[in-house]
């Protein structure tokens, strides 16, 4: 597997990296055809923070994406709770890919027809905008997208694109249903299952 190393505001000692190609690297043997992992390392300026320094580590394999992110005193012990985080992650990938081809794990929750809408305020009724008594803001910021990710969408099964949420530890998934060959969304709720919003026709 190939192991590529940056740093935000840290220098990668040896023995740091040598830590890393070890623990990340021996994750292989629970997860055949692990390609690569990328592994970022950030340390916070703030000496009140007590886990100052961060790991993420991003696995991609398989036909999958496994990404973790761990905060701790020290770039060694982030490390092993990356490991370890990761070594759970594949295990959980495992099961589910195992139950799946016996054909258990083909189902998710989606969200009902009956889940209550959100409410929405109506505007006073001299046309002003404001609601009950909550005065309007003029001078609230426009909206900025500060961050843009493309990637390729490719078609997958409503569990398969819930599964790689999970695995990346998002909150929710975009892709294209299989099924319909439109696109969809998995994602979240509160209540800790996972919803479904697919293009209607």
């Amino acid at each position: 597997m190939e192991i590529s190393i940056s740093s935000r505001h840290k220098d990668i000692t040896p023995g740091l990296e040598e830590a890393v190609r070890t623990k990340i690297g021996q994750l292989d043997r629970y997860l055949d055809d692990l390609d690569s992992a990328e592994v970022h390392f950030d340390e916070a300026r703030n000496p009140r923070i007590v886990d100052r320094e961060t790991c993420e580590v991003t696995l991609t394999g398989h036909g999958h994406r496994l990404r973790c992110k761990v905060h701790a005193p020290d770039a060694f012990t982030a490390v092993d709770l990356a490991e370890a985080k990761l070594e759970r992650q594949i295990r959980k990938l495992r099961t589910k890919l195992q139950n799946r081809h016996r054909g258990r794990g083909d189902t998710i929750r989606t969200g009902a027809a009956s889940d209550p809408q959100p409410a929405v305020a109506a505007a006073s009724a001299d046309g002003s905008g404001g609601v009950d008594g909550v005065e309007p803001i003029d001078d609230e910021p426009e909206l900025q997208i500060v961050k843009t990710k493309r990637f390729h969408l490719g078609p997958l099964t409503p569990p398969e694109a819930a599964l790689k949420m999970d695995l990346m530890g998002h909150g929710f998934f975009f892709f294209i249903n299989s099924a319909t060959g439109r696109s969809a969304v998995v994602y979240r709720r509160d209540d800790g299952a996972v919803g479904l919003i697919d293009e209607a026709d």
